[in-house]
C-alpha cells in the first residue's frame, strides 16, 4: 500500500520551505502535482548560463560518445527561452519510480539488488525499465498538470518535456531545488535519486523555488565513483558516457568493445550501480503508481529465458516499455555478452551445456553483429 501520509509530508516540508508570500497558485500547483502522482515540485528560472562551459566541454571531450543528438541544438539546452520563445519559467517535477511493492519488502532494497548482480545466470533489467515507458507516464500527467494551471489561469503558453528534447534537466532540477547533483551526475536529493523528471517550460512568471539547506550534500562520499564498473564516472560529477553500461546497452548501436564486456557482468539494459551504492538511495520514495511495477519478465529471469525470445516475442513483452527503442538485435547482443561473462564464471556443467547450445543455434540465424558477440562468448571460460 502506498505511504500517502509520508508523500503528503514531504510536501508539507517542501511547502515550509517557500516564501510566505508565495501566490496562492503555486500552492495548488503543489496540490495538483500531488494528485498526479508527482513526489516533488518546484520552479527554476531560466537563466542557465552558469551550466554552458560545463556542457560545452564535456561535448568537445567526445564523452557523449555516439549520441549526436546531444550536439545537434549547440547551446541551447541551456538557454529556454530560445528553444521555447516566450519561456519566463520553468516547473519542475520529480516522480519516484521504485516498484510499490518494494514498500511491502523487509530491509534494504539496495541490498535484495546486488544480490541479483551476483548470479550470473540472470539477466539484470535496469530498475527503472521494469515497468512502462517513464516518457508516456511523465508526458501525459505534465500535460494534465498544465491543463489544470491554465484552468485557473487562462490562457497558458506551455510546452512539457521529460528527457526528450535538447533540455538541461539536472541542471533546471537543482535550479528548482528539487536536489542537487550528484557525483555521479544525476539528480540526487535527500530521497534519494531513484525517480524520473520532467519541465513544463511555462509563459507564466512564478517565483523560483528557495535554495535547500547547504548541509545536504555529498560531502566526500565516493560511493557511487568506486562502485562504477567500467569506471565511466573518471572524475566527480564527470561521466564518459562511452565507458557506461547504460549507454552501451542502450544507446550504442555498435559493436560493445571487447575489454568492457566482461565488465558488465549480467547487465542486460541499462546499470544501477551507482545508484545501489549512494545512501542517499536507502530513503528512496517508493513510486505511487501502478505504471512502475515490474512486468512479467523483467525481473528475475534467466539468460537463456530472454535470449529465447525472438523479435515477435520481444515485441510483445516490451509493448509500451522503454526497452522496446534498442530492438532485438541489440536486445540480443546485450544477453549474449552476459552469457560469456556467465560462462566465464563459477556456474554449473547443467548451466555451461544449456548455455554453449543456446548461443550454438542462434548464431546460425543472427545478425552479423550478434554472430560476433556470440564468438566471443563462446570463447569465454574455454581452457
Amino acid at each position: 500500500m502506498v505511504n500517502h501520509a509520508l508523500k503528503s509530508e514531504k510536501l508539507r516540508t517542501n511547502l515550509q520551505n517557500m516564501p510566505k508570500n508565495l501566490p496562492e497558485q503555486l500552492l495548488k500547483i503543489e496540490r495538483y502535482a500531488h494528485e498526479l502522482g508527482f513526489s516533488q515540485i518546484g520552479v527554476s528560472g531560466i537563466d542557465l548560463r552558469h551550466a554552458e562551459g560545463g556542457l560545452q566541454a564535456w561535448l568537445e571531450a567526445g564523452f557523449h560518445g555516439s549520441m549526436h543528438y546531444m550536439a545537434a541544438h549547440g547551446l541551447k539546452r541551456a538557454r529556454p527561452a530560445e528553444l521555447v520563445p516566450g519561456t519566463v519559467s520553468v516547473i519542475c517535477a520529480r516522480m519516484d519510480y521504485l516498484p510499490r511493492d518494494y514498500e511491502l519488502a523487509e530491509g534494504d532494497w539496495r541490498e535484495r539488488e546486488f544480490a541479483r548482480l551476483q548470479n550470473p545466470t540472470e539477466g539484470i533489467i535496469s530498475v527503472y525499465a521494469r515497468g512502462r515507458d517513464y516518457h508516456k507516464v511523465l508526458r501525459n500527467r505534465l500535460q494534465k498538470l498544465a491543463e489544470r494551471i491554465a484552468q485557473d489561469v487562462g490562457p497558458l503558453g506551455h510546452r512539457v518535456f521529460t528527457d526528450s528534447a535538447p533540455v538541461l534537466e539536472v541542471e533546471m532540477a537543482t535550479g528548482a531545488n528539487l536536489g542537487w547533483r550528484g557525483k555521479h551526475t544525476l539528480m540526487l536529493s535527500r530521497e534519494g535519486s531513484m525517480s524520473f523528471i520532467g519541465e513544463i517550460y511555462v509563459d507564466l512568471a512564478l517565483p523560483p523555488t528557495p535554495p535547500l539547506p547547504e548541509d545536504a550534500r555529498c560531502g566526500s562520499c565516493r560511493a557511487c565513483v568506486d562502485a562504477c564498473p567500467t569506471g565511466a564516472i573518471v572524475a566527480p560529477y564527470r561521466l564518459d558516457a562511452r565507458r557506461c553500461i547504460s549507454y552501451l546497452t542502450i544507446e550504442h548501436a555498435g559493436a560493445i568493445p571487447e575489454e568492457l564486456r566482461p565488465l558488465m557482468g549480467n547487465r542486460i539494459y541499462g546499470c544501477d550501480d551507482c545508484q545501489l551504492a549512494c545512501p542517499w538511495n536507502k530513503f528512496a520514495g517508493k513510486a505511487t503508481l501502478p505504471d512502475f511495477d515490474a512486468r512479467d519478465g523483467m525481473a528475475g529471469s534467466s539468460l537463456l529465458d530472454l535470449l529465447a525470445w525472438d523479435e515477435a516475442e520481444f515485441l510483445r513483452r516490451t509493448e509500451g516499455s522503454p526497452i522496446r527503442r534498442i530492438g532485438h538485435e541489440r536486445w540480443q547482443r546485450n544477453i549474449v555478452v552476459a552469457l560469456g561473462n556467465a560462462l566465464a564464471s563459477q556456474i554449473t556443467e547443467e548451466n555451461r551445456v544449456r548455455m554453449r547450445a543456446a548461443l550454438q543455434t542462434l548464431r546460425s540465424q543472427a545478425t552479423p553483429l550478434v554472430q560476433e558477440h556470440i564468438d566471443w562468448a563462446l570463447a569465454q571460460g574455454v581452457i
